[in-house]
């Protein structure tokens, strides 16, 4: 999409570890390729990408190096889990523009180690703060969508195949409740213009989006069309990633790039900061 002076790019996308971790020239290594071409084609000023995956072993794909050196972007914020093979794998906002401040906070536990970031970029003599994050999935396996299709195609016993999935799709639902309380709260705090984007893991009229949104601009909702999905292994009306800017930005453009790379669809947004 042509971009019009003075307006700023966010890209957000679930890259779902880029499908590859291990350097090899198979399939997957296809795809990891054809992930970073799609991200560099949008010329983005800021990337906001869930399910962030590095590494700084041997023979395991550096995506932060690959990122920067590759496709244009010398700023970055990134906090990580490391575990015994020196793999990474969190949030990510990269950025073009200088970035000068940053923040993290954990999420309280019995939900997943995801993190909220933010980072302060300094854009001509304005500063504004952009913060991404990834909230509690419902994690189904392969088992559970394999029950799912059996319930829509009539297959078995609906209470059989369905005790466990309501279960997981509950417990999902609760610890997004607490997530999306901490992040109304902080972006609250924010003493810059916000941008947000997430994997919200959570539909348009859930508790999550409404009580992280605020009175935030969905740019879906002010310039795309159609239903937006977003996640494309389930239901064919599933957007549960957003971009959110406050008021102190116009909305210019938003795109969803349906391309069936990660399991989750690439959305962008062209805003501009109101003088």
């Amino acid at each position: 999409m042509e971009r019009t002076p003075g307006t700023l790019r966010v890209v957000s996308w679930n890259v779902a570890r880029f499908i590859e971790l291990k350097e090899n020239n198979n399939k997957g290594s296809g795809i990891r390729k054809k992930m970073l071409a799609q991200l560099k084609e949008q010329n983005a000023d800021v990337l906001c990408l869930q399910e962030f995956h590095t590494a700084t072993g041997r023979n395991y794909y550096n995506n932060i190096k690959t990122i920067e050196n590759e496709l244009g972007y010398p700023y970055h914020y990134f906090v990580y889990d490391q575990d015994g093979d020196s793999l990474y794998y969190s949030s990510i906002i990269f950025s073009r523009f200088p970035i000068v401040d940053t923040g993290m906070i954990r999420y309280p536990r019995p939900t997943l180690p995801d993190v909220l970031i933010h980072a302060d970029i300094k854009m001509g003599k304005d500063t504004i703060r952009v913060y991404t994050t990834h909230l509690q999935s419902v994690q189904l396996g392969v088992t559970d969508y394999k029950k799912i299709d059996e319930i829509k195609g009539g297959k078995d016993s609906l209470v059989a195949n369905s005790k466990n999935i309501l279960s997981k799709i509950k417990r999902g639902f609760s610890y997004r409740s607490i997530q999306a309380d901490i992040i109304a709260e902080v972006m609250g705090d924010s003493p810059h213009p916000v941008i947000f984007c997430a994997d919200l893991n959570d539909v348009p009229n859930s508790y999550a989006y409404f009580t992280v949104r605020g009175k935030m601009q969905d740019t879906f909702l002010k310039k795309g069309f159609g239903i937006g999905r977003t996640f494309s292994s389930l239901s064919p009306t599933l957007r549960i990633d957003y971009i959110f800017a406050d008021k102190h930005f116009k909305i210019n453009q938003f795109r969803r790039l349906v391309r069936k790379l990660s399991d989750h669809y690439m959305i962008a947004a062209d805003v501009e900061l109101r003088k």
